[in-house]
């Protein structure tokens, strides 16, 4: 019989915070495996702290996304957001499954060749293309989505000096009721600049006109914005068509789909908030099949939907390295993992669970990481069991934006595992060493004694 954990007595002050519609939030159930690998036999193999991805969690969330837009309307092509996860063996998994590369640097666009992907099937956002970029993209006849008029200008200057006609997109902003607006990115709907960037691209005659795009926001929870959008660019192809005598090929409805994160300061979970991809694709399709385009001659419907597809994949495991008590009596814990590797903690409240199975005795507990940075703090206030040194946690839900927004800071950047379909650890990227960090530095002669 095994003996149970001793639990000296404590008295202490309750920092209960703000309770939801279901009350206070209780503890979370232990996370011990990952896609029936153990956590334990992860990290004795890989280390701590260390990234684990869930292939078949991201199979089933592409197919799921994909079906609930494919049975409302004929046209779906999905383009994996390189930004939200660029490691390799990520984004080949959403080409194997059809989708294509949405890039937004010149980067991520190589990586998007490099990764097999064809010039024809990567759309090119964002407002930082060099000419270099942009002559690559046009000769590779890639969609490219142009930000503002600076940008529109060097196209036209370019088409001068390429075989190819470059391919383009007007990304449009506009008001969908949300706030804070999206207006930093794109021509405005409501004031008739995107209409005069059409004008000014079709008068030119050296661009083809090929799409529509917008990207409302991030983490968007109301799915009648995406209603409203969709309306405004179907609107706005349409009058393209009658106007111009020309027809839009596609309309590329952006991502900002939110995942089942807690954002900070929030009073409802996620859990309760989140509309289901079927939601999301009932407003945006509801709102191009009642638009009044030719059903024989649909535009493609675009989707470059990123964090609802791999937050659900990814893991974070780690080891707690100390316990304390602050100067006012709470109960913090120190983390081999912070911030620098955990970025999304600025703006989630991410789920902690232990990695063993623990006594059902809480405590309220502030979380830190082991950076020497006062803002390394992974979770201000939540229920945890009473963890010790050597203990192991996972965070789920990390598999959005944190293994491209990570830093170098202090420590190493861990391994990072793919439990493949058959249930078996992949190391897909490898950890820093010293020599691979200094590998591009340069010392001058004077110093170097």
């Amino acid at each position: 019989m095994d003996k149970k954990l001793f639990e000296p007595p404590v008295i202490k002050r309750m920092h209960t915070g703000m309770p939801g519609k279901m009350g206070m939030p209780g503890q979370l159930e232990p996370i011990t495996h990952i896609d029936q690998v153990s956590v334990s036999s992860l990290m004795t193999e890989f280390g701590s702290p260390l990234f684990v991805l869930s292939e078949k969690t991201i199979r089933e969330t592409y197919r799921n996304a994909l079906d609930a837009f494919q049975s409302r309307y004929p046209r779906v092509q999905f383009g994996w957001s390189y930004k939200t996860n660029y490691l390799d063996a990520i984004c080949r998994i959403y080409h194997q499954e059809g989708s294509w590369a949405e890039v937004v640097s010149g980067f991520e666009y190589d990586k998007a060749i490099r990764n097999g992907v064809g010039g024809r099937q990567i759309i090119f956002n964002g407002p930082d293309k060099s000419d270099e970029d942009l002559i690559k993209a046009i000769n590779n006849h890639s969609y490219i989505h142009i930000d503002h008029f600076d940008e529109l200008f060097t196209l036209i200057r370019l088409a001068d000096t390429t075989a190819a006609k470059p391919r383009v997109a007007v990304r449009v902003n506009m008001d969908t009721g949300t706030f804070p607006k999206w207006d930093r990115f794109g021509f405005n709907y409501e004031n008739g600049e995107a209409m005069g960037a059409i004008r000014k691209i079709i008068g030119s005659g050296k661009l083809e006109l090929v799409g529509l795009h917008t990207h409302i926001g991030t983490y968007v929870i109301s799915t009648a914005a995406y209603r409203i959008a969709a309306e405004k660019l179907a609107s706005l192809a349409l009058a393209i068509e009658r106007q111009f005598h020309q027809r839009i090929l596609y309309i590329d409805m952006g991502g900002g789909f939110a995942s089942l994160n807690n954002l900070k300061g929030a009073y409802h979970s996620a859990a309760d908030t989140t509309p289901s991809f079927d939601q999301y694709a009932e407003a945006i399709t509801g709102a191009l099949n009642s638009a009044g385009f030719d059903p024989d001659n649909l535009p493609m419907l675009f989707l470059e939907t990123g964090r609802a597809l791999v937050d659900d994949a990814g893991y974070l495991a780690g080891t707690v390295l100390a316990t304390k008590r602050l100067m006012d009596g709470r109960k913090a814990m120190i983390f081999d993992f912070g911030v620098n590797l955990l970025f999304t903690s600025f703006w989630y409240d991410h789920f902690i669970h232990p990695a063993q199975e623990m006594t059902e005795t809480t405590e309220d507990t502030i979380v830190y990481g082991p950076l020497c940075m006062n803002i390394d703090m992974l979770r201000d206030q939540m229920q945890l069991p009473l963890l010790k040194k050597d203990d192991q946690v996972v965070v789920s839900r990390v598999g959005a934006y944190n293994m491209t927004q990570w830093l170098q800071f202090i420590t190493y950047r861990p391994n990072v595992v793919l439990i493949g379909v058959d249930n078996r650890p992949h190391l897909i990227r490898k950890a820093e060493t010293l020599d691979a960090l200094i590998q591009h530095e340069l010392t001058p002669d004077y110093l170097s004694t």
